[in-house]
């Protein structure tokens, strides 16, 4: 077999596609208003260093080094942009790093580790209004969890999972990252989370993007995180801990029906519930105390056992919600569409780079995790933008199938008269 090579040839020629979709958004023009300003000696601007970082991803790479290692010779050959390299792009994220904010609540053990960045955030923000600008106009359904990210980092402590990592909570709207916010390993997601959420709240507030319904889990089921989702929301629902108040509300159910198959059991049925009676009592804030829906689904136990405040042998879950209008049904099928939230994580993880932080400290971490959210955000805008003019794209496609069928396309820059032209080797089904 005879082999004629060619150092002029790139093999990720889809990339030129999506730099100038970005470009023609003005992506760079944002990113370099918005980040701190770089000397005029600087090589590369901020548009520079995070394309070529964002393009790692985009070309099926996982770090930083892939640029030098893997992809810097055929990324050099893009006309849009100039690639640094590794180490000045993870300098660059580490510079504008803010430090970590420690607290201490009352009767707490120990301090608490967060890493607060309004300004990164608020780029986030910044360049989704400029990717999907119908799609914040209106009212919308924000879910917020933590998620777990392994790792041995030096400041890294240990979960309640007993491993090292750390715990960022993380806001979205659809499958859009809104907000990030990073946290130590031992800082569980209910520590100080209504402080969490008030700035969360207020930077949506400050892009004019309101909130019309909340969905979390139980972490948020305490007095002050469900006052400060009250104020900023409005409507809301939260999983609701099992409690001795809890159950006595649940035994005063009287009217249940059964849900599906009659044969598995399950019922559903709502009361009134007025909860944190006591922590309000305790804070002297009796007066801003409110009455709820807690709408309780409960499922036959195997092995028998009666609940002593129930007097029935059933599994219980609850949501307490605001919501006076849905029925019981639609307020759990509605909550049960939160699920879609760790399909989320799972794609920052293992497609954005989650799984494998860069940096040794918390605050530059969350740089990149921000960062990467970005980059998973404008990959959201890509899938369904080249989806509509290609035929071999679907929106609903996971990122590896993105570049199979659209980066990794042989190409290569012509000069034709003054002029240059993207040579094509290969098919791309442009819709016509």
């Amino acid at each position: 077999m005879k082999i004629q090579q060619s150092s002029t040839i790139n093999p990720f020629g889809g990339l030129n596609f999506v730099i100038e979709e970005l470009d023609r958004l003005k992506i760079g023009a944002i990113l370099n208003e918005e980040l701190p300003a770089l000397s005029k000696q600087s090589q590369y601007d901020w548009r520079d260093i995070l394309y070529s970082y964002w393009s790692v991803f985009y070309c099926g790479g996982d770090c930083a080094e892939d640029l030098s290692d893997n992809f810097k010779p055929s990324l050099s050959q893009v006309p849009y942009f100039s690639v640094p390299s590794p180490d000045r792009i993870l300098n660059r994220l580490k510079q504008i790093a803010v430090p970590v904010t420690h607290f201490k609540p009352k009767r707490a053990k120990y301090i608490h580790e967060f890493a607060i960045d309004p300004l990164l955030n608020n780029l986030n923000l910044r360049l989704l209004k400029r990717l999907f600008p119908m799609t914040f106009n209106g009212q919308n359904i924000l879910d917020y969890d933590n998620t777990i990210c392994y790792t041995g980092k030096k400041d890294a402590l240990r979960t309640y999972k007993n491993e090292t990592g750390y715990q960022p909570g993380v806001g979205l709207i659809g499958s859009k990252v809104v907000f990030v916010e990073n946290r130590n390993g031992n800082s569980t997601a209910h520590v100080l989370q209504e402080d969490t959420l008030k700035r969360m709240f207020e930077l949506l507030l400050e892009n004019n993007i309101k909130i019309s319904k909340f969905r979390a889990d139980s972490a948020s089921y305490n007095w002050k995180t469900i006052q400060t989702i009250d104020k900023y929301s409005d409507t809301f629902y939260v999983r609701a801990r099992m409690s001795q108040v809890l159950e006595r509300a649940i035994s005063s159910i009287k009217s249940w029906k059964i849900v599906g198959n009659p044969e598995n059991q399950i019922y559903r049925g709502e009361t009134t519930f007025t909860p944190f009676a006591r922590a309000a009592r305790d804070l002297k804030e009796s007066q801003n105390v409110k009455e709820y829906r807690l709408i309780v689904t409960k499922e036959k136990r195997r092995d028998g056992q009666v609940n002593i405040f129930t007097s029935e042998a059933f599994f219980y879950s609850s949501i307490i919600t605001n919501d006076k209008q849905m029925t019981t049904d639609e307020i759990v099928f509605f909550y049960n569409n939160r699920g879609a939230i760790e399909r989320e994580f799972e794609v920052l993880k293992y497609d954005f780079g989650w799984n494998k932080l860069p940096f040794s400290k918390l605050s530059q971490n969350n740089v990149y995790l921000i960062m990467t959210a970005i980059c998973k955000n404008i990959y959201h805008y890509l899938i369904n933008y080249f989806s509509k003019r290609t035929y071999n794209l679907k929106p609903s496609f996971r990122l590896k199938k993105f570049i199979f069928r659209f980066i990794t396309i042989p190409a290569k820059w012509i000069k034709k008269s003054r002029q240059m032209y993207l040579r094509i080797y290969g098919k791309i089904a442009f819709k016509t």
